[in-house]
């Protein structure tokens, strides 16, 4: 799951993106107003953390332009805890907000009720993997412009990884995610075949993949 962090204090940016990799989340932090809209105009995330106030703007400016752009939900960080400054940040849509100082352990907790509400998926449209992109709304893949077909199972499995993506998934985690079609359960050995598909459509080099990344001893994991 991406996440942008927009805080102003270098220090804590660098503190709260560590914390969250830890995590498995795949945070980027950028430092002031105008590189946070760069970003969103650029990239879509699954989730933004905004720091109240920037040296040339205030997350609140940020704030309505993630809500313009999309429905991703907003938390926002601050030392300001009044009433008002709540209140207007709800207002504006935001889905949470956290004081300064916090422990990481809390924000690492409003991170997950947040996305639960938002049923823990990917709030993007499109994904890219590279030369490979997928249009959630359509069920769409694309590599360089021209469509892959894939079945209703490798479609699915895709989908699993992409939910959960930077996170090392064991087989029984994907095998959960992939009942077959018709209600019957997809064992380990057909597993391994559909990844081996899904590689020989999406990846260039399947021996050699830079998509679906083999975590020895675990399972895979979306690069």
């Amino acid at each position: 799951m991406r996440i942008l962090i927009v805080e102003d204090d270098q220090t804590i940016a660098m503190g709260i993106s560590y914390s969250l990799m830890q995590e498995g989340f795949e945070p980027e932090e950028v430092y002031n107003k105008n590189d946070a809209l760069k970003k969103i105009e650029e990239t879509s995330y699954d989730l933004y953390l905004l720091d109240l106030t920037l040296p040339d703007g205030t997350g609140y400016e940020i704030c309505k332009k993630i809500k313009e752009k999309g429905d991703a939900p907003v938390i926002f960080l601050t030392a300001c805890d009044d009433e008002v400054n709540v209140v207007m940040g709800l207002d504006m849509g935001a889905d949470d907000y956290i004081t300064k100082p916090f422990r990481i352990r809390e924000l690492i907790s409003r991170i997950k009720s947040v996305m639960r509400r938002y049923g823990g998926k990917s709030n993007r449209s499109i994904i890219e993997l590279g030369k490979v992109k997928v249009n959630l709304q359509e069920a769409k893949v694309y590599r360089d412009q021209e469509e892959i077909i894939l079945t209703a199972l490798e479609y699915r499995l895709l989908v699993t990884l992409i939910n959960h993506r930077g996170q090392a998934l064991s087989r029984n985690q994907l095998l959960e995610g992939i009942w077959d079609i018709s209600g019957d359960y997809v064992n380990d050995n057909t597993l391994t075949v559909y990844i081996k598909r899904l590689r020989e459509k999406l990846e260039e080099d399947p021996t050699n993949p830079t998509v679906i990344e083999t975590v020895r001893g675990i399972g895979y994991r979306l690069f």
